[in-house]
């Protein structure tokens, strides 16, 4: 008779879940929570999607013509540290609502050229404006120098 070998039997316990390991809502509640506000955005009195090159070229007139504060914001729907980014932009936008932002989706048909002007290479990026002059940059998901930024032109 053929001996055969048998694994011991151990108790069964279920490894857990990947999404068990994050604290708070799912990742996908998050992102689904984040879509929803970065629609609820095109609404907000601080912050303006641009959704042209001939927007873009606006914006951009605006912001050196008025000499307003000003924050341009290029993100993409793809990119994780941009949805990282956005709830501290919404809320710095709520503490400051007297600096305009307008987000730029570098995905965006017909706008390929002024990216490459403005030399858009990476996102999550923030141009921070005042007096109608470039006065920093921000290059990365920085939430805390976004917050240092934003209080040291702004406030």
């Amino acid at each position: 008779m053929p001996m055969t070998h048998k694994e011991p039997s151990l108790p069964w316990s279920p490894l857990p879940s990947p999404l068990s390991l994050f604290p708070g809502p799912s990742p996908q509640l998050r992102l689904l929570q984040s879509t929803k506000a970065n629609l609820a955005i095109s609404g907000s009195s601080s912050m303006h999607l641009v959704k042209s090159e001939e927007q873009f070229d606006g914006v951009l007139a605006k912001i050196r013509d008025e000499s307003a504060p000003a924050i341009l914001y290029f993100t993409a729907a793809w990119c994780g540290p941009c949805r990282f980014m956005s709830p501290a932009i919404e809320a710095l936008n709520e503490k400051y609502p007297h600096v305009t932002t307008y987000k730029i989706d570098i995905d965006q048909e017909g706008i390929q050229d002024k990216l490459m002007e403005l030399r858009i290479d990476s996102v999550p990026r923030l141009h921070f404006f005042s007096k109608g002059q470039k006065v920093d940059e921000i290059v990365g998901a920085d939430i805390e120098r976004l917050k240092h930024t934003m209080d040291r032109l702004y406030k």
